[in-house]
């Protein structure tokens, strides 16, 4: 989407006017300055260079850092590399957009796109599943049979996000077909259905998954309030805290992710493309939340970011694995 802009020439001083028939004229006149960078473009590349950066620090912290294997950790790093590649993913779909046009580069940058943004959110309903897990099954959490499940869900997560951004590369696309096309080019309607309704099922089992924790956090402070026979300040402003970070977390991911979700499903080709853009933006901002969220409010995770940039601690420092819920 090019956009113009109508510059107007300005008055000029003496010697560059032109005479007419003796009389001195200004001659006006309007250009049309066209563009060949979509602003869009360069907002969505912006993005992701924030991501890439802000992941990338994640990810190079649970690498360093040995002690950072507990589950939690495991799902973490698979959240900030899905977000990595993500950011990497529109910076390299800008850079070929501009530099390298062609249509096998678009099906590989879109399908790249999918599978990372697809890795994204269900790593983020694997938190969901570890943290309701951690809770419901405190006693048997650190088991060997819990990082047996954890790295299940991570083969399961990648495994299916990446067979979706094979798709649009194995002939699911509307290259072909251009009444076909969604949204999003070259990815097809029926194909962005799939992923939008996809995106809803996730949501609503992590609500389903939250609200349920926000009951077992509630019960868990009722029970210690009738244990010290009486319910104080402390227990119920926990109480208050934890469920205010359940809904900062799903209210970040679905205002989001919900915008683009619903346009994938009533908006068509033909519409303006500042639709998409206005609502595919947003979209990213998640991935540049959910270090944030997730991983640079965790007492460990400072620390190890102290220990690689500024070397504040020593490396032997023992860590306590918090659970899921404290992250």
């Amino acid at each position: 989407m090019n956009e113009t802009l109508l510059v107007n020439e300005t008055a000029v001083p003496a010697p560059w006017i032109e005479a007419s028939d003796g009389n001195s004229s200004l001659e006006l006149s309007s250009k049309l300055v066209e563009f060949a960078i979509n602003p869009w473009d360069i907002m969505l590349c912006v993005s992701g260079t924030i991501i890439a950066c802000e992941n990338a620090i994640v990810v190079a912290i649970i690498i360093y850092t040995p002690a950072l294997r507990a589950p939690m950790f495991v799902l973490i790093g698979s959240l900030a590399t899905a977000d990595l590649l993500a950011g990497m993913g529109l910076i390299l779909n800008f850079v070929f957009q501009y530099l390298i046009p062609s249509e096998t580069i678009s099906l590989v940058t879109v399908g790249f796109l999918v599978a990372s943004f697809t890795a994204s959110i269900s790593s983020l309903l694997a938190i969901t599943v570890d943290r309701y897990l951690s809770l419901y099954n405190a006693l048997t959490y650190f088991s060997e049979r819990t990082m047996f499940c954890i790295h299940m869900m991570l083969v399961i997560t990648w495994g299916v996000s990446i067979c979706l951004g094979l798709l649009p590369i194995l002939g699911w696309n509307c290259l072909n077909d251009l009444s076909a096309c969604s949204i999003v080019k070259p990815l097809t309607r029926s194909n962005v259905t799939l992923l939008a309704i996809s995106f809803f099922v996730i949501f609503m089992v992590m609500l389903n998954l939250y609200f349920k924790i926000c009951k077992i956090v509630c019960r868990h402070a009722h029970q210690i309030a009738l244990q010290q026979h009486f319910f104080t300040t402390s227990h119920y402003v926990a109480t208050k805290k934890g469920v205010s970070t359940l809904a900062i977390i799903l209210g970040t991911f679905g205002a989001s992710w919900l915008p683009f979700a619903i346009y994938c499903l009533v908006g068509e080709h033909e519409y303006p493309s500042v639709y998409t853009y206005a609502t595919l933006l947003p979209a990213t901002y998640n991935s540049m939340i959910n270090p944030i969220i997730y991983a640079f409010r965790n007492q460990e995770i400072q620390r190890s970011i102290f220990v690689l940039f500024c070397g504040c601690f020593q490396t032997n420092v023992s860590y306590r694995s918090r659970s899921p819920s404290d992250v």
